[in-house]
């Protein structure tokens, strides 16, 4: 699709021009004042109720049936249906090529539908594969449910983070995406409860216990997958629960966020994120990041089982470490966002992950050993809300920003192709191998994080001289309308650091 001049000012005046004469007022009000403070803060805390804790439910059942397979590994899954040497690794990494393949195909269509149609398709198809792994056989049955559970999972993590971009400026993202990814953590805790409690199921209706966790957990997904299309709101300009102001000062504070940037479906701007270095960066460290993450989530009731525990009690041992992740992943967050700084927080959860998987690796002791999961749930977690926000943060455009997004979680769902074989059966009961593995994986992202914020300090001070040097600090209607194309590269643009 070419973008013409004439399209850029239709754009232009769309933004200022509102169908009705009542958010026409609004908008001309709110341009000349905005909401106070008080009243801007009430009107967020509305959105994040109206928002984030159904988002977050349903990520938590996506996550939960994507990593369940590990909690009915201990359930015996592998003898059941005859699985040998790396079959079990085989159906995890099969749903990653799949799943990251359906990523940014998924946010161009969030972009073309609204997201209660989309997100709500999708979610049906995933739960009902998610259903279908409870009736498998053998290996090819597994391999082959995976396939879809990975095509229709593929689009929700990056489609909601996109979505949260859309309704939040950037200082406020980081925050929510938080809340919303704590959900990964919380499937975790809650995984292991529910399957100590579907083990008791062992036998029902002749089917085994690992079965049940499937069909359950599906049948509760896809309950919830039928209230999506009437809970989830498109966007702040259509969203029913906000005032005619109210909907006019959300659009208001997103144009003085993201500036006058291109909101039109163009491909021109999908090429533009395939060629910007600074996305793929972002990539090998949302990698870094998901690939323990997935190894942990996988194989966390393995590892603690190989400590010297029974199945029932790894099952129940597994939620500690998910729960102070959790809370680590909301505070670190809000107070990231409270600074307007990414990179030292990343920084610093790097440092705390290695020291976790260093205590794996350093001793057999099983307290220590403990503690060491405890650490490395810590220092993993944040980093992917921090990292996408930093990312979505800095990428000027919708429909840039909506590929930017989903190259990076296509780039991080690469991660758990490698974590689905990090840990093989054989190098257990220590998995010395793996977890040295992750610490190397983890330090790599900790050099790519440093240089990526010393790249873009350097870039917002030579941005800052050349304004300086110049003195523009307005530009002409021409101008505008070039820059409009510019994305993060407007001069006036500034980067998260």
């Amino acid at each position: 699709m070419e973008v013409t001049k004439e399209d850029l000012l239709s754009e232009k005046a769309q933004s200022v021009e509102p169908k009705d004469t009542s958010v026409s007022n609004s908008i001309e009000l709110l341009e000349a004042q905005g909401f106070d403070e008080a009243a801007t803060k009430k009107l967020i805390r509305r959105i994040d109720w109206h928002l984030i804790p159904f988002l977050s439910l349903i990520y938590l059942l996506c996550f939960l049936d994507r990593t369940n397979i590990g909690n009915a590994r201990l359930d015996h899954l592998e003898r059941d249906l005859n699985l040998h040497g790396l079959q079990y690794n085989d159906c995890l990494a099969v749903l990653f090529p799949f799943y990251i393949a359906a990523e940014i195909p998924s946010n161009m269509m969030m972009k073309r539908l609204r997201p209660s149609i989309w997100l709500t398709f999708i979610m049906v198809f995933w739960s009902l594969a998610m259903i279908c792994q409870g009736f498998v056989k053998n290996y090819s049955g597994l391999m082959a449910t995976r396939v879809f559970l990975g095509i229709f999972e593929g689009g929700l993590f990056p489609g909601v983070n996109f979505y949260i971009t859309s309704w939040y400026c950037r200082h406020e993202c980081g925050f929510r995406m938080a809340l919303f990814f704590s959900a990964a953590t919380l499937a975790g805790a809650f995984g292991g409860i529910l399957a100590r409690g579907i083990a008791e199921m062992n036998g029902v209706g002749g089917k085994a216990a690992w079965a049940w966790i499937f069909i359950l957990e599906g049948l509760i997904s896809i309950l919830v997958s039928f209230t999506a299309y009437w809970v989830i709101n498109d966007y702040p300009s259509e969203a029913k629960f906000l005032s005619p102001e109210e909907r006019a000062e959300v659009e208001r504070r997103l144009a003085v966020d993201h500036g006058k940037l291109s909101n039109i479906f163009a491909y021109k701007y999908v090429w533009q994120a395939i060629k910007d270095w600074k996305i793929y960066i972002h990539m090998l460290i949302c990698m870094a990041g998901f690939c323990p993450i997935y190894s942990f989530a996988l194989f966390l009731p393995t590892i603690i089982k190989n400590m010297g525990y029974t199945a029932n009690e790894a099952q129940l041992m597994s939620v500690p470490p998910y729960v102070v992740a959790c809370v680590f992943t909301i505070v670190a967050s809000w107070y990231a966002d409270r600074v307007r700084q990414r990179g030292v927080f990343l920084l610093g959860f790097q440092l705390v992950a290695i020291v976790g998987f260093a205590l794996l690796v350093s001793t057999a002791r099983p307290k220590i050993q403990y503690t060491g999961t405890v650490f490395a749930a810590i220092g993993i977690y944040p980093q992917i809300p921090l990292g996408l926000a930093w990312n979505g943060n800095n990428i000027g455009g919708s429909l840039k920003r909506a590929t930017g997004i989903a190259m990076q979680v296509m780039g991080g769902n690469c991660g758990g192709i490698i974590a689905s074989y990090v840990y093989i059966s054989r190098d257990g009961p220590r998995y010395t191998k793996g977890h040295s593995l992750l610490i190397g994986i983890v330090g790599m992202a900790f050099f790519l994080t440093l240089f990526m914020t010393t790249y873009l300090r350097i870039e917002n001070a030579r941005r800052d001289k050349i304004a300086e040097q110049t003195g523009q600090t307005s530009y002409t209607e021409d101008q505008e309308l070039e820059q409009i194309e510019l994305a993060d590269n407007a001069p006036w643009f500034r980067y998260t650091v």
